[in-house]
């Protein structure tokens, strides 16, 4: 990952291994939905450190099964 603080959907895209597309980001834009970005004129930029926030708030914790034996 560069030192860039800000991102475009192309390299958003590939910070997700391409499993989110440029065109679910633009999706996720219009329904006002998935990470923030900023648009200034018709570029659109992903700030890294709200796409670092978005990856905490979508963290999936697991736990062990109750009826697992650690021991």
């Amino acid at each position: 990952m560069t030192d860039a603080k800000f991102l475009t959907p192309e390299e958003v895209s590939a910070r997700y291994r391409n499993e989110v597309t440029v065109g679910t980001l633009r999706n996720w834009r219009a329904m006002r939905i998935g990470p923030a970005y900023i648009k200034i004129g018709k570029a659109v930029l992903y700030p890294v450190s709200e796409l670092d926030a978005w990856d905490r708030k979508n963290l999936v914790i697991c736990s062990a099964s109750k009826g697992l034996d650690v021991n």
